[in-house]
Parts: structure tokens; C-alpha cells; sequence
């Protein structure tokens, strides 16, 4: 019996000795524990500086924000001179002549206006048209025909450059 009683207090004794190495005894590790990493928060200041962040690129200096507008500023004042350039408004009277559908063509009789004039090329302002008939129509008794008499378009207005 003295031998069961020694034998259950060493069986005793192993299993206190075995149970710290169960885990219940702290064992030095290598690496401390890694913080775990806080899920992202999507709130409103966390998206504006994405935002921020996707549009900085885009954003100039103020320095090429200036070149640009000057850019910009002498790309309108060329074309505003280009469309006030000094021209002359002159009157006459230039015939319009009949283009191949039979329609008079006052841009060629402006032009002829203005080149008379020492101008390079012109734009019809004003026109005025007369019918113009052959002295046939003047005979006593004759019959009027529709060849004996024609309209003309004249260009009176233009504006020359």
C-alpha cells in the first residue's frame, strides 16, 4: 500500500509538472504580438482626403495658372484684332453677276466694287435690283416677250479690306 501511495503522489506529482506545460506557464516567444491593423474608417474626413489626394495632380501652380490665362488673354486679343481689322464701307454701283444656277453673286460684285476702289476684296451691305429691257420694247404694237426684258442685281454697300 506504501507503494500505491508513492506511486499515485509521483503520478500526481507529473501530471502538476506536466500541466504548466500545457500552456499555462508563460514561455518567452521571439516576436512581441503585431497590433492588429484598425479596419479603415469611411467617414466623410477620411474620403475627402482621398478626394484631395486624386485631384492634387490635376491641380495647377498658381504660376502655370497665370501663364495659361496670359496664354489664353493674347490667343483672344489676335483674334479680336484679327475681325476688326480697318476696313472702309464704300457706295457705288457694281452689278452682281449671274452665277451658273442663275442667281445673282454679289460677293464677285462686291469684290469688283472694292477692287475699283484700291481695295483687295469686299462684302455686300446693300443691293438694289432694275429691270433692264432691250429698246425692242419700245417699238409701237410690238408684243412684249419674255427674253425682252431682264432683272439685275446691283451691290450699292460694301464693306471693303
Amino acid at each position: 500500500m506504501a507503494t500505491a501511495l508513492s506511486l499515485m503522489a509521483a503520478d500526481a506529482a507529473s501530471q502538476q509538472v506536466q500541466a504548466p506545460s500545457l500552456g499555462v506557464r508563460e514561455q518567452p516567444s521571439a516576436a512581441p504580438p503585431q497590433p492588429q491593423a484598425e479596419p479603415e474608417n469611411p467617414g466623410l474626413i477620411n474620403e475627402m482626403g482621398k478626394l484631395i489626394d486624386r485631384l492634387r495632380p490635376s491641380i495647377k501652380s498658381p504660376g502655370e495658372t497665370l501663364d495659361d490665362l496670359n496664354a489664353r488673354a493674347k490667343d483672344a486679343g489676335e483674334t479680336i484684332s484679327r475681325l476688326a481689322k480697318p476696313g472702309s464701307m464704300v457706295s457705288g454701283r457694281m452689278v452682281c453677276p449671274l452665277a451658273a444656277d442663275r442667281t445673282p453673286d454679289c460677293k464677285a460684285g462686291a469684290d469688283k466694287l472694292c477692287q475699283g476702289k484700291g481695295y483687295k476684296e469686299g462684302k455686300s451691305l446693300n443691293t438694289d435690283s432694275a429691270e433692264t429691257c432691250s429698246a425692242k420694247v419700245l417699238i409701237p404694237g410690238r408684243q412684249r416677250k419674255p427674253d425682252d426684258c431682264h432683272t439685275d442685281t446691283y451691290v450699292t454697300t460694301a464693306l471693303c479690306q
